[in-house]
């Protein structure tokens, strides 16, 4: 256990809990500012009955003050927040008016998270697995023929949008295209009767193979060049010179000695990968019709569901805070010379 580790955290869980109301508060204000009714626009989508407890032939404009009164728009913002919050500090995020109308917000994210965590989990092993050694491999011999070839690559794959590869990859390579490999859309194959074990696997990887495929493409190439940025830098530093003076061995130097400052990076980088698991798939999965986190807010801000939005920027705010935590901590574990009593 490092000292200071306590102390700490209780300082940077009180810090993230003040940040946390700050970035709702401001989400609840633009909410509340941006142009249009969203309480009527909430009404429209749900086919005008968005007020719980009311009948279909109540005047609308009677349905809009209810609904108005039970999001708690009819207050002074401040009040409207605090009463939000209020009900968020015991567990109640309400209820949602048009997306899935009446359906507990928290019932609907906890249902879509699975979904998009095993995407995203996949996507961040695998965008670690190949980047990290080509960039330390294009790092340690800079402008060889290896390097000059995947910078060509990789600034090609980084410039490239992702929903024109996702299109595009759905016309040639997906059912009712011209070479029809994998599913259009979803994660599992719509039919498994009669189907072997084996089988469901190898169908339900080919659902995962482009949405995977379009959400790494563009942090393969990121990473990749981060890590070879960083190892040219580090391989410049004196107590690298040193080390080959003292005759230790080109692995040793970079393995033990070099990489161990690239980790910094790495966890640098790793503070903005818990909230992209609601951001970084959003597109992917409304193109290939993927019922994750990623679609539901898409849907969510279509709709203009209020208390869905809200849980959905609580959630995303969370995320960012504990991943800069999360990186904060894990600073203190791969560089020595950083402590928690000198941060705290």
């Amino acid at each position: 256990m490092k000292p200071g580790l306590w102390e700490y955290l209780l300082k940077r869980l009180l810090l993230a809990a003040v940040t946390l109301v700050l970035i709702l508060l401001t989400s609840y204000v633009l909410l509340r500012l941006a142009p249009g009714d969203p309480v009527k626009s909430s009404m429209i989508g749900s086919g005008g009955a968005g007020a719980a407890g009311l009948s279909s032939d109540k005047p609308e404009l009677t349905e809009n003050e209810v609904m108005k009164k039970k999001l708690n728009f009819d207050k002074p913002i401040i009040v409207g927040f605090t009463l939000w919050l209020k009900d968020v500090c015991r567990g109640d995020f309400g209820t949602s008016v048009s997306f899935d109308k009446g359906r507990p917000v928290t019932e609907l994210i906890m249902e879509r998270l699975p979904v998009t965590l095993r995407l995203n989990i996949c996507a961040i092993i695998l965008v670690y697995l190949f980047s990290i050694p080509i960039g330390l491999f294009s790092g340690v011999f800079p402008e060889g023929k290896f390097d000059k070839a995947m910078t060509v690559i990789l600034f090609f794959l980084f410039s490239m949008p992702v929903l024109w590869v996702a299109l595009s990859l759905q016309a040639l390579v997906c059912k009712g295209g011209i070479f029809p490999i994998f599913p259009l859309k979803g994660l599992e194959p719509a039919v498994t009767t009669g189907l072997s074990t084996w089988a469901i696997v190898q169908q339900t990887a080919l659902h995962y193979v482009l949405p995977i495929l379009c959400m790494t493409y563009a942090g393969f190439a990121g990473l990749s060049r981060f890590t070879r940025s960083a190892m040219i830098e580090t391989l410049r530093q004196e107590y690298i010179r040193t080390a080959r003076a003292k005759g230790v061995a080109e692995l040793d130097i970079v393995f033990t000695h070099a990489f161990r400052n690239i980790l910094v990076i790495m966890v640098t980088l790793l503070a903005g990968l818990l909230p992209g698991l609601i951001s970084g798939s959003l597109l992917i999965e409304y193109i290939f019709a993927i019922p994750g986190m990623g679609d539901l807010s898409m849907r969510a801000l279509s709709s203009r569901d209020i208390p869905l939005i809200m849980a959905l920027f609580s959630f995303s705010g969370f995320l960012t805070l504990l991943g800069f935590l999360i990186s904060d901590i894990l600073y203190v574990f791969v560089d020595p010379r950083i402590s928690f009593r000198s941060r705290i």
